[in-house]
Parts: C-alpha cells; structure tokens; sequence
C-alpha cells in the first residue's frame, strides 16, 4: 500500500522528470532518460522502450534495462539490441494481440499484469526462455502505450518487476504505479515528439541550406567545393579556441547550441554569391566573360597579317613592270619584320591575360599602346582601335582577373548575404548567424567591408571564420585563376594578415599551435601541397 508521503515524492519525481526531459536534446539520451525515470518512479527492476517504425506496423527496440541482471543495452550504452521488431499483425494481417507490448499499441491500453506465467491471453513463451536462460523471474508487467499530441501511438513503455524498497519479493505494480507510468508515458511522448519535430524542422532548415549551397555549385564549380570547405575548416579552428586553457582566448567556450548556431553560419556565409553573375565568378582570364576573348584578338592579328600580306603583294605588284628586285625583297623583309612584330605582341597579350599577382606599369603602357597603335575593320567595315576600350582596361588590370567595377560585383556577395539573413526570423538560438556570417570580409584594422568593423566590434566566432574563409581560399586547388597554394605559403601570408591587422592574431596562434592548418590540409589538401611549416618562424612574423 502506497503512503501519502511516497506518492507525493513520486510524484515530485514524476514533475523533476518532465522538466528534464523537455530540455534533452539527444533523442538518444532522451529516449534512456525516459526509460530510466519509469523505473525510478515505479520501483520496477526492468523495462524496456519500444518505438513505433517507419511503416507504422513494427515496435523497434530502443532500450533495455534490467538492474538485477546488469543488463543494459541501446541508447548511450554502445551495445546493440539484436531482437527482431515486434509485429503489430500477423502474416494474414490480423492484430497481433497476442504480444503484450503490441497489444498496448494497437488498442490504445495499458496492460497491469500481476503474474505473467499466470495470466492468460497473452503470449509469454518469449519471456519464459528468457527467464529459463538466465534464471530470472520475470513476474509483474506493467506495459503503457506513448500516444503523440495527434494521438497517434509512437511507442510503448513496458515495465517489469516492481520491487518498493523494504519489499523483499516482486509485486504488482499498483494503482498508484499505473498511474504515475501513464503520466509519464504521455509527458514523454510530448517531449520525444517535440524533439522529433524540432530534429525534423533543423533537417529541413539544414537540407534548404543544401539547397542554396547546390543552386551556388551547379552556377559554378570553382565555389561549391568553398561552401563545404570553410564551415568545416571554422569548426576545427572553433573546437581548437574551445579547448584552449590559456592566454586571452581561454574564458571562449561554446555549448552545443553554440556549436550549431556557427555550423549553420558557416554553411550559409556565402550564401548572397546566387547573386553573383557566373561570367563574374569563373573569371578564369582577364577578358573572360561568356567566353574568352582573347580569341577575338587572335582574329584580329590574323586580319592584320593578312592586311600586311595583301598590302606587300600590291607592291610587289607595281613593281613587276620595272623589274625591281631590290625592291621586292625590302618590301618582303619588312613583311617579315610585321609579321614577327604582330606575333610577338600577340603573345604579350595572351601573357598579359592570363593575369598574375602584379603587373609592371610599363606592360600596362603597352598595352594600350597595342590597343590604340593598330587601326583595322571591324564587322561593320568601320575603321577602328585594335582594342575596345573595354578590352584595354582589363588587360591592363594590375593583378589577378577582376576589374575594379567587377570587384565590386563579387564584393556585394557578403552584402547580399547579410541581407538575405537579416530577412529571416531567426529562433533565439540561431540569432547570430547573420553577424557570424556577415562579418568574415571585415579587418581587425577596420579595413575591411562592408561595415568596416574593427576587431573590438566582432565576436569571436566570426573572427575565426574569417581566417577560415581565407585559408581555405589560399589552399583550394580548383579555383579557375590559380593553384592551390603549398602549405608554408599559406601560412607566410597569413601569418603577415595576422601582422598586419587582417586577421586575429590570437586566434592565428591558436590556428598554428594547434595545427589545425595541418589537420585541414590533411582531410582537404593534395599531399603536393603539403611542406614544411617552420612553426616558430610563422608565430614570430604573426606576433
């Protein structure tokens, strides 16, 4: 018989145990925590959780307990359960009533039992081998059915052996029991269910992200690979800060929240790039556009050549009549001497298309000097420059492949981004993805865009994904306008960013002592990329 003071400590632990449960995260350790507090609740030496399959006419095994035993199996235990599912019909798909536990699920009942080698109408043969193996006794059964705010049944709680403490044999489960099982059977299925919804929204969320990140990948090959690149390479840089006990970084630490809300910021931190013109992105020379035109001017010295070639032979025409052999020969040698000319300044110009970390001023003058040298006719029979205007500022462009105007263009990338973010309505937990996000392109100096943060004004997180989102652009090997850098030229530069005020040089220590480089290059990297480091003069340049 129950005493008032038990049942109101039990039911103190029935109110501690639903506050619990509603803040698991784990569906797995909520799922154990369940099973465990059922037992507590209920003095019950064993139990088991069932939860419904995918078909709806399965109980899956998820659980067991059985204390006297030192049986533990599923959930966190790491050691599986290899009992086939329960099935709710038979093979002519009549209820399979005869199993305790599917009977719960399919009739929407709870099930008492006292005694089960007593009881009639179920099938315990399973129970009874069981006991026969191991030499336990399996007697009173106490089985509940977890029914969803829908009512739908989502799985079954079974209890067995209630044993309240001063008691020496096995009892039923009582009144009180019942009760206090069924009450906890439906505050569980509220909070698995809300897990499994909130799982099934972050599946979802995290699959649209896929999305956009897939529309970004198929626009162009040379950013899909970045998009995975950089929020996995944040993710070590921010698990190596977390661990780190000393120096000005050791007060960082993240939960698990905290950890998602930057994997989710990682993955949508490019996110503004569907923006982006594609001729803009895989500008792999600097007349690239739909294609390169560097092949137009191809055609273009192959005019002028045939120009050169029909002119020499015009004169060489007037002057068959008087026999001038000196005379043809200098008109053909310096038919030659053009010819050399315009090939020589063909091969300057694909040189100077291909683009490169500087190009000389006086390169630059010589290529408008070409552009505006050279006078022929273009479709329209029109005499014009060798060179578009257009044409002559991106082959004069000092480094790389981008125009100032098409810098721009890639630039408002993170401005679309912060955008397209700030538009969402973010939960409290993911509220700083925007600013995560949006501030990889800022500068400890304030030198940065596009709101010219300074290092004070970032939070740790974003910091750190701004060396990610540069490493990772120094190292990747399938950009369209260079090779992946070596690791120890990577690493030069960035040790002279953190120098300089770009980058944060506390987190650039931890990025070198850790060797997180090292761990990114191992998992992403060609080994050819792979050098030498020299650690100690890296740290001593990034102060």
């Amino acid at each position: 018989m129950d005493t008032l003071e038990d049942l109101f400590r039990r039911l103190e632990q029935l109110n501690e145990v639903g506050a619990a449960l509603s803040k698991e995260r784990d569906i797995t350790r909520l799922l154990e925590n369940i099973l465990v507090a059922a037992k507590t609740i209920t003095h019950a030496d064993g139990g088991t959780l069932y939860r419904m399959s995918e078909d709806g006419d399965h109980l899956r095994f998820e659980i067991m307990r059985t204390d006297s035993l030192g049986i533990a199996m599923g959930g966190t235990t790491g050691s599986a359960i290899n009992f086939p599912d329960l099935p709710l019909h038979d093979e002519r798909g009549q209820p399979n009533n005869a199993m305790v536990a599917a009977y719960a699920a399919i009739n929407d009942r709870t099930v008492n039992i006292a005694d089960a080698y007593t009881e009639a109408g179920f099938d315990f043969s399973g129970t009874r081998k069981f006991d026969e193996r191991t030499g336990y006794r399996s007697r009173s059964f106490l089985t509940v059915p977890m029914k969803n705010h829908e009512s739908e049944i989502i799985g079954v709680l079974q209890l067995i052996n209630s044993r309240p403490p001063g008691a020496d044999n096995v009892v039923p489960f009582s009144a009180a029991d019942q009760r206090l099982a069924e009450s906890l059977a439906s505050q569980a299925a509220i909070a698995l269910t809300n897990r499994q919804l909130i799982s099934q929204l972050e599946t979802l969320f995290e699959s649209f992200i896929s999305l956009i990140n897939l529309a970004i990948d198929e626009k162009s090959p040379y950013t899909g690979g970045h998009c995975q690149r950089v929020p996995a390479l944040t993710m070590m840089i921010a698990e190596a800060v977390n661990d780190t006990a000393n120096g000005p970084l050791a007060n960082f630490h993240m939960s698990d929240k905290d950890r998602y809300e930057l994997k989710i910021a990682g993955l949508l931190h490019d996110c503004g790039k569907v923006t982006t013109p594609v001729h803009v992105v895989d500008k792999a020379t600097k007349l690239h556009t739909l294609f390169d035109r560097i092949h137009l001017i191809d055609t273009r010295f192959e005019v002028l050549k045939r120009d050169a070639e029909i002119a020499a032979l015009r004169k060489t025409l007037a002057l068959r009549e008087t026999g001038d052999k000196v005379g043809e020969k200098a008109i053909w040698d310096d038919f030659e001497v053009q010819q050399q000319r315009l090939d020589q300044e063909r091969d300057f110009l694909r040189r100077a298309n291909v683009g490169g970390e500087a190009m000389q001023p006086e390169d630059q003058q010589k290529v408008r000097d070409i552009g505006t040298g050279y006078q022929w006719l273009d479709v329209t029979g029109k005499q014009s420059n060798f060179l578009s205007a257009d044409e002559i500022e991106n082959l004069s462009i000092r480094a790389g492949t981008l125009t100032a105007a098409e810098r721009e263009i890639i630039n408002y990338h993170i401005v679309a981004t912060i955008k397209m973010l700030e538009q969402l309505p973010w939960p409290r937990h993911l509220k700083n993805v925007p600013e995560y996000a949006g501030g990889h392109h800022e500068r400890m100096d304030g030198k940065g865009y596009p709101r010219g943060l300074t290092r004070e004004q970032m939070s740790v997180q974003a910091r750190i994904m701004g060396i990610a989102d540069i490493f990772e652009a120094l190292t990747a090997r399938d950009r369209p306008y260079k090779p992946g850098m070596k690791l120890s030229q990577a690493m030069s530069i960035l040790a002279n960013f953190a120098k300089g005020g770009h980058i944060d040089p506390d987190l650039f220590q931890v990025f070198v002592r850790e060797q997180v480089y090292r761990k990114y290059a191992e998992n992403f990297l060609d080994p050819g990329q792979m050098d030498g480091v020299d650690v100690d003069a890296i740290l001593d340049t990034g102060g």
